[in-house]
């Protein structure tokens, strides 16, 4: 009961906000999440190494707004530095579809390109200076409250 009640808020609080539910996955389907969000993305190009290396462009929710639904088993973590941030990825087909962010490591970093089509109206791009981590983070205004609800 407790949870079909939960789910009820959710869905309400997602109405009042404008949120949308969208569905992803990693490109063998091993790995299905669900997030709701705008349909208008703000999402971060970072600098960082990690980043830079992977092509890293990423959205930030909060955890309550994040969903695995199917493929935990088909997931491994890569973590280096702090080991705050945990890169997780497709064991199969090597695509990371989210991740925990060192900037928010309660909430999500889900990457746009993994959404299945149909629930992005637009994309915003906001380049994020994490060649100078500590620096961008004390300075930046938007990013340490994504993962607040």
């Amino acid at each position: 009961m407790a949870n079909s009640e939960n789910t009820r808020e959710r869905r309400k609080q997602s109405d009042d906000e404008g949120l949308v539910k969208h569905t992803g996955g990693c490109h063998c389907g091993a790995v299905r999440f669900q997030v709701w969000a705008l349909p208008d993305l703000h999402v971060f190009s970072c600098s960082c190494s990690i980043c830079t290396k992977k092509q890293n462009h990423h959205f930030i929710v909060p955890a309550s707004r994040f969903s695995l639904l199917q493929g935990a088993e088909s997931l491994t973590t890569y973590t280096f530095n702090t080991h705050i941030a945990k890169h997780m990825f497709c064991k199969t087909c090597g695509v990371q579809s989210f991740y925990r962010p060192r900037s928010n490591p309660d909430g999500y970093g889900v990457m746009p390109h993994c959404l299945d089509e149909g629930t992005v109206r637009s994309v915003r791009l906001e380049e994020f200076n994490g060649k100078e981590w500590e620096n961008a983070m004390g300075h930046h205004q938007t990013i340490r409250s994504m993962s607040k609800t």
